[in-house]
């Protein structure tokens, strides 16, 4: 490490503000390596970038400059501890700690066969490579997904609070009633498609590896099942 980066973290670990804004700016590359092992955990990317930025000031706070060691292998782990601890205690949703690992292991398998099949790995190949079952996949994924809002965006504008629900309950419901009758005459894999997605709150993600295509085809499903919906429903 060059003498004005060492100056650098000195003066941010006096609590000079902008001294501590620049070393987070010039490590930026570092934190991001770190941050981008966590992805796939139910955790937004620029949230977890934020966690990593609190570990990377942590360690720039604990950091002894007598001992001689590289700040960077003093940082790492505490950045990678940082994000640890929130999706270990502070998640949106707490799971049991076979869940956690089950989620680590289908995350990194995941990665792995992506990467050797250049597509997205269907439920069967994740079973092999992982020993678990198709029902512990899911179980692991549904319990590990971030929750999704109501009020969010899938499709052509429209949101799930929009698709299923009313003001009025008794019209909801007939509406509820009209919508899942036109949803049984779609083909196969548009009908699959729309139930994941609007009914089961999937994202386009998971309703890929469900359905064994990749994301952009579940989008084009999307939109042909949304078009057909229209002209079924229309008086």
């Amino acid at each position: 490490m060059s003498t004005a980066a060492m100056d650098l973290l000195r003066a941010a670990q006096a609590g000079d503000r902008e001294a501590c804004e620049q070393a987070v700016l010039e490590n930026n590359g570092l934190i991001w390596s770190i941050v981008r092992r966590y992805y796939g955990r139910g955790v937004e990317p620029d949230d977890l970038y934020q966690l990593g930025c609190l570990g990377f000031l942590k360690a720039v706070q604990g950091f002894d400059f007598s001992y001689g060691t590289c700040f960077s292998t003093y940082a790492v782990p505490k950045i990678a501890g940082e994000i640890r601890r929130f999706l270990r205690d502070d998640g949106a949703v707490k799971v049991g700690r076979t869940i956690r690992e089950q989620a680590q292991l289908l995350y990194t398998q995941r990665e792995r066969l992506r990467h050797d099949l250049g597509r997205e790995p269907v439920l069967s190949e994740l079973a092999e490579a992982t020993g678990l079952t198709v029902e512990e996949i899911a179980r692991t994924d549904t319990a590990t997904e971030a929750p999704e809002s109501l009020q969010q965006e899938l499709a052509d504008g429209l949101t799930l609070e929009g698709t299923l629900g009313t003001d009025a309950p008794e019209e909801g419901l007939v509406e509820r009633l009209a919508l899942r009758e036109a949803i049984d005459r779609l083909p196969e894999k548009e009908k699959m498609a729309i139930l994941l997605r609007y009914f089961k709150g999937l994202t386009q993600e998971r309703t890929a590896r469900v359905l064994g295509v990749s994301q952009v085809q579940v989008s084009r499903l999307e939109r042909r099942g949304l078009h057909r919906l229209r002209e079924l429903l229309e008086p």
